[in-house]
């Protein structure tokens, strides 16, 4: 029988300081130019969970040395020589690490096995496996086209030009831009359609250049990555849940170490809650959301923090007038189908949602308390937790979901309800 974690009301508004683990997507793109790199490198701040490990254990059985202590990773790159030369890389549930190793497998002399949990056998990778052949890769599909497994017969990566649509996923073209450098050719990739989640190819390239590689837009030629002392950012999509839960609930959230000097697009979820209503206060490495007497509704495009539909979604719950949210339709390929996960558990709560071509439209309501389902997604788990600091009753289903980047979260979660004062670090 699956297990269910209840979450408890909030006695009052909140007023605190919370501390967030390392940003999931800075980490795994660091850990790739770091492995790529000629010499060691050490990460700081790094965040340690299943996404990452997954990572870290990919590297491993591609020869790369990685040691992990707490939240420090210390990493032996290999120069962009591939040291194995057969391995069966498993990614487990982590998009990023699917995206991200088949490119760096790529660059090895040998054959390597690509594969996944069930749940991300599911999610596409067809536009990437094209990509590598047109590059000169043999990829072969182990088990129906377009989806894990694959196998590599690896002999370096040829490079050059490559089509590439942008509007599944935009870890297809990080994943490329990564290994780039060690492509024979380099790489010029052209999108096929408009890209989505655009902050996070700028976050590739901003995690890339700190490595000594500059990406030109989609192009980069032939180059080494340099070692590093490289220090990760705490993660934005982490402190969403936190920041929605002021909004809610009330009172105060600051997050330390996060703020307007951010590499992260999903900050901007906090943008559409002072659209909503909230107060936002932000310096160079900090931001406050201070919840509004009262939400409102908003029509709010998401195509390019995309992971913050389930939270909004939770907040728009309890606002004055309905919320649209649009542009995300490529969400449905995700860990879980979003957009069908959100409006299910919505509405199972008794709120009134629906399912639009490419969104979602919200309209607030009385939510009442439920078993929610969790789908294997961290991210419905954790922002229908948010739900259940307001509304009596939210029990959530298989809350060990939420260990795929934040295996702390419940914690965190439950030091929020020790009151609204004195201001404290969680």
């Amino acid at each position: 029988m699956t297990s269910t974690r209840r979450v408890e009301p909030l006695a009052g508004p909140l007023d605190a300081v919370v501390t967030v683990p390392g940003s999931k997507s800075i980490t795994n793109r660091a850990l790739v130019c770091a492995a790529l790199a000629a010499g060691r490198s050490t990460l700081t701040g790094a965040l340690v969970a299943d996404d990452t490990e997954a990572m870290v254990a990919c590297l491993r059985a591609l020869g790369v040395g990685v040691s992990v202590e707490g939240d420090r990773i210390v990493v032996d790159g290999c120069g962009g020589a591939i040291g194995a030369r057969e391995a069966t890389l498993d990614v487990r549930l982590s998009g990023t690490t699917a995206r991200f190793i088949a490119p760096v497998a790529s660059l090895g002399h040998g054959r390597f096995v690509v594969d996944a949990a069930a749940p991300m056998r599911r999610r596409p990778m067809g536009p990437l496996v094209d990509a590598l052949r047109a590059l000169g890769v043999r990829v072969a599909a182990l088990d129906g086209a377009g989806a894990l497994p694959i196998a590599i017969d690896a002999d370096g990566v040829e490079g050059g030009e490559v089509a590439l649509p942008g509007d599944v996923s935009s870890q297809f073209l990080s994943g490329l831009l990564l290994a780039a450098p060690y492509f024979r050719r380099g790489v010029h990739v052209q999108l096929t359609t408009a890209l989505v989640s655009e902050p996070y190819v700028d976050m590739t390239r901003a995690v890339m250049a700190s490595f000594g590689v500059m990406a030109g837009g989609w192009s980069v030629v032939p180059g080494a990555y340099e070692p590093r002392e490289y220090a990760v950012e705490p993660d934005a999509s982490a402190a969403s849940y936190f920041f929605a839960a002021a909004a809610v609930c009330g009172g105060r959230v600051t997050v330390d170490g996060l703020g307007t000097g951010t590499v992260q697009g999903d900050l901007a979820f906090v943008d559409v809650l002072r659209e909503m209503g909230a107060t936002v206060e932000q310096s160079a490495s900090s931001t406050t959301v201070i919840g509004p007497a009262s939400l409102h509704g908003v029509h709010a495009d998401l195509r390019h923090f995309s992971d913050m539909v389930p939270t909004l979604a939770v907040v728009a719950a309890f606002a004055d007038s309905p919320t649209v949210i649009t542009g995300v339709g490529f969400i449905r390929g995700k860990e879980s189908d979003r957009i069908a996960a959100v409006v299910t558990e919505l509405q199972r709560c008794g709120i009134d949602a629906r399912a639009d071509h490419d969104g979602l439209t919200i309209v607030p309501g009385n939510a009442h308390g439920a078993v929610v389902q969790t789908y294997d997604d961290h991210r419905i788990a954790m922002a229908f937790s948010v739900l259940g600091l307001r509304t009596p009753g939210i029990d959530i289903a298989d809350p060990g979901c939420v260990a795929k980047t934040y295996p702390g979260f419940f914690d965190a979660l439950d030091r929020l309800r020790q009151g609204p004062a004195p201001r404290r670090a969680l």
